[in-house]
């Protein structure tokens, strides 16, 4: 039996008298990496908030790696989960090394100097920027670098505390064609190490899915439409009811991509 890293019961959200997220079951477990699809605001990232305990739901049982929301103390549960979005670039100091950004992870920090670090908190940085293809960028600033490096780079700080489960937001969000695909290359990389924890990736687009992913979920108005192994469940009929659209989906050499149907 698998180990359960994520599992979210009825979980319900309501703010401002507006529904977010409605009655959401879901469970991921170990070796799973997810891709999670929606319109905007569909509430792919309030679950994503929810999941890293940034965000309790109006109603509804979460749990992760074992600690249940509400009756474990979230401070000492946080770094248990890694979680990266692109806005999180703009809060560190541009002239740190991608290596230091990566490194100030292990306290949770965005300063070197806040803390004193050890030559194996040094190797593990250079580890995680390896395993994401990046360590040739180490010695860079992280101003210097491109967005999608710095995207990288960021994945590979979520991971130095060796969490649990990595949550992924939206990590492709105003790249280019180049430095997108270099990021989705980075997190097929990612996705094919076995130490690798499981993983919740949210995106738009159907193209940034990373080969060695496993399961997909689609939401729609803060309901879930679908969820599965990707074989299964990543198909035109409930593509096309999550973003409201008839979609015609193709495969090829282990990428998807997605167009308009020509016949409606």
């Amino acid at each position: 039996m698998q180990n359960v890293a994520l599992s979210l019961e009825n979980v319900s959200l309501e703010r401002d008298g507006k529904v977010l997220l409605k009655k959401i079951n879901l469970k991921i477990c170990e070796r799973e990496r997810w891709v999670i699809f929606g319109p905007n605001g569909s509430g792919k990232t309030s679950l994503l908030r929810i999941a890293s305990f940034y965000l309790h739901p109006s109603s509804g049982r979460v749990e992760v790696l074992g600690h249940e929301l509400g009756k474990s103390d979230i401070r000492k549960m946080r770094h248990l989960v890694g979680f990266s979005s692109a806005g999180f670039a703009d809060l560190l100091r541009p002239n740190l090394t991608a290596q230091e950004v990566v490194m100030t992870a292990a306290y949770g920090a965005l300063e070197p100097w806040w803390h004193e670090y050890s030559e194996e908190d040094k190797a593990k940085a250079l580890l995680e920027l390896k395993r994401i293809g990046v360590e040739d960028l180490c010695d860079q600033t992280f101003g210097t670098l491109s967005s999608g490096e710095r995207q990288r780079v960021l994945i590979a700080r979520s991971m130095m505390s060796d969490p649990g489960l990595l949550l992924l937001d939206e990590p492709a969000a105003g790249l280019d064609l180049p430095a997108r695909e270099n990021l989705v290359t980075g997190l097929s990389m990612l996705s094919k190490d076995d130490s690798t924890p499981p993983i919740a990736l949210v995106t738009h687009h159907v193209e940034e899915i990373p080969s060695g992913f496993t399961h997909v979920l689609f939401l729609r108005h803060g309901e879930i439409i679908a969820a599965g192994p990707m074989q299964e469940t990543l198909n035109e009929k409930n593509l096309s009811a999550c973003f409201g659209i008839d979609l015609r989906l193709d495969q090829y050499g282990g990428r998807w991509s997605a167009s308009m149907d020509p016949e409606h």
